[in-house]
């Protein structure tokens, strides 16, 4: 089945763009909140959950902007989970947009499953 792309944004006005940027953007960051365990080979990120792992490759880096993986499942499609930062012109809030592709009966779980991701964010950086 052919999965549909989503966005979901997420405000983080007392963020830091440093502290915000290495939560994200480095696998120590990633480890923290995203997953239990990350290790690294070149462009290819191994997280850990418990006993479950999978690989994702870095398909787009941007410093202190987005961060762009694709699944390997994934590979030779045009799917992808990205982290980008945006921030706010006139207010200089900070705004996190995940955007990811799911199945159409998948999307809702997948969305509370970043929230979730997010809360750990948020909680683990106190932002």
């Amino acid at each position: 089945m052919k999965k549909v792309k989503f966005n979901i944004e997420y405000q983080l006005k007392s963020a830091s763009l440093n502290v915000l940027w290495n939560s994200i953007g480095t696998p120590l960051g990633l480890a923290e909140w995203f997953s239990d365990g990350v290790t690294v080979d070149d462009n290819e990120f191994t997280f850990s959950w418990d006993t479950n792992m999978q690989t994702a490759y870095l398909i787009q880096l941007k410093p202190n902007s987005s961060i762009r993986f694709q699944w390997e499942e994934d590979k030779n499609t045009d799917y992808y989970f990205e982290l980008e930062i945006d921030m706010q012109e006139i207010t200089g809030d900070l705004t996190l947009v995940i955007t990811d592709f799911a199945e159409p009966k998948e999307t809702e779980d997948l969305i509370l499953l970043w929230n979730k991701q997010i809360e750990e964010l948020r909680r683990k950086t106190g932002i």
